[in-house]
């Protein structure tokens, strides 16, 4: 962990506020309209639930809230922390939830957003096992603004070793992308196939929303065909290359 830095549970009315704060300037929303009130907050936890925070000595510099689910799981629903911060984040999120007895726990992030997929896919090790198209529907934070609002749901294990993501290497080209280059490759075996998304979509969508939803609409295409075939999300390249691994299929 980052020397200064500590994780904790909070429980109180102010400190959850201050979490709300964040959350609200993570989203770009006014703080009169966070994406999750104080209010619920303390909702979420009097029910059992837990929000984390991270203080980079006294300032919040991240936080997490998670609930519990149905047979040995948990839920993530938010997450948002400085760089260098988020694996500490999460891992207290996981002693968390293992401290209850869950196995697993589950979240959703924009699938467009590769250093997120790096992080979850590589970092953690979770594994990407549903598609949801506009699971939010219209969304009008400063983040996702005028863009749908897919999600790819990652389910993390939490009691087992960390499982090492499929081959990173490219097969041959089958699908382009809006940019005009690569989309999809596939190997021959009809193991993996690979996914490409833009390098910065945030930053797409706010110079070329147009252009930012033709890649929205590729790769949900993509990943929809692929889920029904039986592949799962295992990996993440540092140029924005999905792998996806058919069940079964040694990594």
């Amino acid at each position: 962990m980052t020397a200064g830095v500590t994780i904790r549970t909070v429980h109180d009315v102010a400190s959850l506020a201050a979490v709300a704060d964040h959350f609200s300037d993570v989203w770009q929303t006014p703080r009169t309209a966070p994406p999750y009130p104080a209010e619920v907050l303390h909702s979420l936890v009097h029910a059992g639930g837990a929000v984390h925070a991270a203080y980079d000595g006294q300032r919040l510099a991240g936080a997490s809230v998670a609930v519990l689910g149905p047979e040995r799981s948990t839920y993530s629903l938010v997450a948002a922390a400085e760089r260098g911060l988020g694996h500490a984040v999460k891992l207290a999120q996981r002693d968390w939830a293992v401290a209850l007895g869950a196995r697993t726990m589950r979240w959703t992030f924009d699938p467009l957003v590769g250093r997120n997929a790096r992080f979850n896919l590589v970092k953690l090790g979770a594994v990407g096992t549903e598609y949801l198209v506009d699971f939010y529907g219209p969304m009008t934070d400063g983040v996702n603004d005028g863009d749908e609002s897919d999600r790819l749901t990652v389910t993390w294990q939490l009691d087992a070793a960390r499982i090492p993501s499929a081959p990173e290497s490219h097969g041959p080209v089958t699908r382009l992308a809006p940019d005009g280059g690569p989309l999809v490759r596939r190997d021959l075996a009809d193991r993996y196939l690979w996914c490409r998304v833009p390098d910065d979509i945030v930053e797409l969508r706010a110079i070329d929303p147009g252009q930012a939803l033709r890649w929205r609409h590729a790769v949900r295409e993509v990943f929809l065909t692929a889920c029904a075939d039986g592949f799962r999300a295992t990996g993440m390249s540092r140029d924005g290359w999905y792998t996806l691994t058919r069940a079964g299929a040694a990594a």
